[in-house]
């Protein structure tokens, strides 16, 4: 089967990780993984980002797949299930609006910079030498730890549902995917109703 340039994406997501891990700033990037989709998912209707450019799900492709780190096991029906997805959804924007506050309170000076990547949204780990500077605003500084421990959250979790069950697993509940669904869903039924 021919290769094309979509193909090779999991790259940009590694490089993502290694970035962010050295300097912080990088997290920044991570922002593409979520503005892309929704514009896709609105423009086009379909889940054209998750089936062909998510990096994140090739890699959890590649790794499962063709490296054999998965047990290539179904999901749980209740990991399937909207109940778990939607409610899934919800808990990600909790502890991402949990990000953005903490941003906001560093933008307007209620609270120091903390250089730390949270884990699971439980595990904070010191992550000092990833920014020694003070050429940005500390809330931008702020605002790159967060995102980057979001997208290192995720990544994780991906990474043990590939090992559990298929390697493409994460994809089943992946906030992103149940946005861009949700969207679909919603543009297609104003087409079918006009």
């Amino acid at each position: 089967m021919k290769k094309h340039w979509y193909d090779y994406l999991w790259i940009l997501s590694l490089s993502y990780l290694a970035l962010g891990f050295f300097q912080i700033m990088f997290a920044w990037l991570g922002l593409l993984c979520f503005f892309i989709p929704l514009a896709l998912a609105i423009g086009g209707g379909n889940k054209t980002y998750c089936n062909r450019y998510c990096g994140r799900g090739q890699l959890f492709g590649l790794l499962g797949g063709q490296f054999g780190l998965s047990r290539k096991k179904d999901l749980p029906k209740w990991m399937k299930s909207k109940w778990f997805r939607y409610g899934f959804l919800v808990f990600f924007f909790l502890m991402f609006f949990q990000m953005l506050w903490n941003t906001y309170l560093v933008f307007a000076g209620a609270r120091d910079l903390k250089q730390v990547a949270t884990l699971l949204w439980t595990f904070k780990l010191p992550w000092h030498w990833a920014y020694r500077g003070t050429r940005f605003h500390p809330g931008a500084v702020q605002f790159a730890f967060g995102f980057y421990s979001v997208m290192l959250t995720s990544t994780v979790l991906g990474f043990f549902t590939m090992i559990l069950y298929k390697p493409r697993s994460w994809c089943v509940y992946c906030p992103m995917g149940t946005m861009t669904q949700l969207i679909c869903k919603t543009k297609n039924r104003k087409k079918v109703s006009t």
